[in-house]
């Protein structure tokens, strides 16, 4: 299928995770991310930038973005604004019901909104897709969420024993 068509069908499935689909699609147009409300279509896992780095040994954004496709095979999002760098894993709304790991990487659901960039946006500045969704439902598979959550913990202990 050509990229274009696809990227369509992805915003689209994307934009319908928003009561007004419109409102979503006009964001995107005006400021290259759009706020969607979680819980409806997928929930997303909040990652620090120091857990992601630790569990892939490298901080660098090419290493990082091959490694978390290879790992999480679903879309990462990147966003810098908040506390330092942060990254979303998109992962099934109601895997966020039974989620065990709110401590350290909660998964935001109901009542909640993320930044979700215009599907070309690919890299910095400002939001962008770490790993974009490669087809409409494309969604990280919770299990490795929380094999990469753990091997960030197990590197930082270890860093603190040393």
């Amino acid at each position: 299928m050509e990229t274009q068509v696809l990227n369509r069908l992805i915003a689209e499935w994307l934009a319908l995770a928003h009561p007004a689909p419109a409102q979503v699609r006009a964001e995107w147009s005006n400021q290259g991310v759009a706020l969607l409300p979680l819980g409806r279509r997928f929930a997303a896992v909040r990652l620090s930038g120091v857990l992601v780095y630790a569990a892939l040994d490298s901080d660098d954004p090419s290493v990082v973005a091959e490694a978390l496709f290879e790992r999480l095979r679903g879309p990462v999002i990147h966003d810098n604004r908040t506390a330092g760098p942060t990254y979303y894993a998109l992962i099934q709304w109601h895997a966020g019901l039974v989620w065990d790991y709110n401590r350290s990487a909660p998964c935001l659901r109901d009542d909640t909104y993320l930044g979700v960039p215009r599907i070309d946006r690919r890299e910095p500045p400002g939001t962008y897709w770490v790993v974009p969704p490669r087809y409409d439902g494309d969604l990280c598979r919770p299990q490795a969420v929380r094999e990469l959550v753990d091997a960030g913990h197990r590197q930082l202990i270890q860093q603190t024993l040393v």
